[in-house]
């Protein structure tokens, strides 16, 4: 998570916030004992004061901390009558999303399978490489297909980095083998998502700039809102005028038929992850 406003001289505490009142009250104590601590480990850090964050709490120290400050500050607050010790997680560093892509792996493992690369199959490869021993991903991985006629594969990761980049930097250019495949690592911008709008559920834009007037429903298309199917949906009433056998659907009830995706007009809700739209929704094409 980057925290705008941090920098590398901030520490994180991440905590619950049941415990970030009591402990604040006595604040400056708290400073003054922790810098105690860093100077009997002959530190040259020291802290400044600490103040809250959305996660918990931050310590703002004169200089940049290293992994053995890191564990003094998390040593004392861990020991700290103000605080729930299971409720302390450990003190990082401001931390950054750097995104990278993986090329050169087929996109149907087998040449005589239609069985193609999945999120799981990724880290699967990822976990059997030392390389990424001391990454943590922000995300699983998404895997598309490098065009509709080939048989390569773009696999986007993104990871948690320091504001410098350096472990991105470490692993970009970096070669792999997979089965008798050789993989890349490259760095890449934020990966290239495709947007579904919340208002009327088409593809490419943000529900901010929808145009419509009004909602669709994500059930029949119609333009009410998805709450309101049952009193709006045409589908849902029993209509006297024409010889329909549909009978109205009670508030409570199971539906009795299917819904119709108006993206790719499968036997699905617009927003269903079984859409072909969505489960490709990190390819453009």
């Amino acid at each position: 998570m980057t925290m705008k406003g941090l920098s590398r001289k901030h520490v994180i505490i991440p905590m619950s916030n049941d415990n970030n009142a009591k402990f604040m009250k006595n604040s400056s104590v708290h400073v003054a004992n922790i810098n105690r601590a860093l100077r009997n480990a002959k530190s040259e850090v020291l802290a400044d004061f600490i103040c809250l964050n959305p996660l918990g709490i931050t310590v703002v120290t004169n200089k940049i901390s290293i992994q053995l400050d890191l564990q003094i500050i998390e040593q004392y607050i861990k020991n700290s009558d103000d605080i729930d010790t299971f409720q302390v997680k450990v003190p990082h560093l401001p931390q950054s999303k750097s995104y990278l892509k993986i090329i050169g792996i087929p996109y149907f493992l087998h040449s005589n399978s239609q069985d193609h690369l999945t999120s799981n199959n990724v880290e699967t490869i990822i976990k059997q490489n030392q390389i990424f021993d001391n990454i943590t991903f922000t995300s699983k991985p998404q895997v598309i297909k490098v065009s509709p006629k080939s048989n390569m594969s773009i696999i986007w990761i993104n990871i948690w980095d320091v504001q410098s980049g350096s472990r991105a930097k470490g692993l970009i250019n970096y070669y792999f083998n997979v089965g008798r495949y050789i993989a890349t690592i490259r760095g890449a911008n934020m990966n290239p998502r495709v947007l579904q709008c919340k208002n009327c559920w088409k593809w490419r834009h943000s529900t901010f700039s929808c145009r419509i007037q009004g909602s669709k429903c994500i059930k029949c298309n119609g333009p009410h809102k998805s709450e309101n199917y049952c009193d709006f949906g045409w589908c849902c009433k029993a209509n006297e005028k024409t010889n329909s056998s549909c009978l109205e659907t009670k508030k409570g009830e199971p539906y009795p038929h299917s819904f119709k995706c108006f993206n790719c007009w499968g036997e699905h809700q617009v927003d269903s992850n079984l859409c072909p739209f969505w489960k490709n929704r990190f390819n453009r094409e």
